[in-house]
């Protein structure tokens, strides 16, 4: 799924992380791939293949169920063609970040996430300390009818001692600087889909 890189979508997108270094779009995903990326997130874990998420990487990460609580698995192209078709269009985005604000994005990494009722993920940055090549967040929500009493908010921690919660709403999208935008996941009381993803430069982190 590609658009042009000059959509005003992207072009808000990019004037956001510019003046202030997040983005939120309310509508970006279409309701349909919104529909088909939530079924196949579904039947992925009624098949056993979203396993607890680990904090950290390599040799140190481990599952801390006191800081995370969501199940994971990383997509990849080629694997359904929902996933195709929103791998393309997160590829378009990122040509276009590197079109008008220069960020040398080389790639994209992303999985769906499953937080089952109660689970939550404290405050935390998304750059590892050992590897800056992760530079620009996204969480795409693909949650049908979500109610801000359901929770489930994207807390981020902003300058100035600011708070901005995101309802996790289906078609939702979050952009942020990887390395400035602490954030945290809040409890939900029901079930709670996203692809989380990330934007990586080439970094001087190890390979």
């Amino acid at each position: 799924m590609n658009i042009s890189l000059d959509h005003p979508l992207f072009a808000r997108i990019a004037s956001d992380l510019a003046s202030h270094g997040w983005s939120q779009q309310n509508i970006f995903l279409p309701s349909a791939l919104t529909e088909e990326l939530a079924r196949d997130c579904l039947e992925r874990a009624r098949l056993g293949q979203l396993k607890p998420a680990a904090t950290g990487r390599g040799v140190t990460a481990q599952v801390r169920e006191g800081i995370r609580g969501d199940a994971i698995e990383w997509v990849e192209r080629g694997q359904s063609a929902p996933v195709d078709r929103y791998l393309g269009l997160m590829e378009s985005l990122r040509q276009s970040l590197n079109q008008s604000l220069f960020l040398g994005l080389e790639d994209f990494e992303s999985h769906f996430a499953c937080y089952p009722p109660g689970a939550y993920y404290l405050r935390h940055l998304d750059r590892f300390n050992d590897d800056d090549r992760r530079s620009v967040s996204t969480v795409a929500y693909l949650n049908q009818a979500w109610l801000p009493e359901d929770g489930g908010q994207l807390r981020l921690y902003l300058p100035g001692e600011r708070i901005h919660d995101v309802v996790p709403t289906g078609g939702a999208l979050v952009v942020f600087l990887s390395d400035q935008i602490p954030h945290e996941v809040l409890p939900a009381q029901r079930e709670r889909l996203s692809l989380t993803g990330w934007f990586r430069r080439r970094g001087s982190g190890p390979l």
